[in-house]
């Protein structure tokens, strides 16, 4: 599996991926492998013994979360179908929207701050 996570990678990319413990800050440009990154190290921290439901990532746009679900999908060789609703995976890392991801807590959580299951957000 590790030729698989650390195929395609640079150099500073292989090293970033390769941090179990703690965060890693990547600052590039656009295009430059930022996602690609990101993914393989979800990637590496499972392989490594991280729980899946341990890992959170978030991203501005449903696309790049998309993106950023398939590949770590890819990488891990778990069924993935596009074209279902693959918000949530078993085995798979929490990835999403900043919105998708708060509203998901919300709905799981919102009991807890006194409201209703039936809430709307507006």
């Amino acid at each position: 599996m590790d030729n698989k996570i650390f195929k395609g990678l640079n150099d500073q990319q292989i090293r970033a991926v390769k941090i179990v413990d703690g965060p890693v800050l990547v600052i590039s440009g656009p295009g430059s492998g930022k996602t690609k990154c990101l993914t393989h190290r979800i990637a590496h921290l499972i392989e490594n013994g991280v729980h899946p439901e341990n890992i959170l990532a978030v991203t501005f746009t449903n696309k790049a979360a998309e993106e950023m679900r398939s590949r770590v999908a890819h990488i891990l060789d778990r069924k993935y179908d596009s074209t279902k609703n693959n918000y949530f995976m078993p085995g798979m890392p929490l990835l999403g929207t900043f919105h998708s991801v708060c509203l998901r807590i919300l709905r799981k959580e919102i009991e807890r701050l006194g409201y209703s299951q039936n809430f709307i957000v507006l």
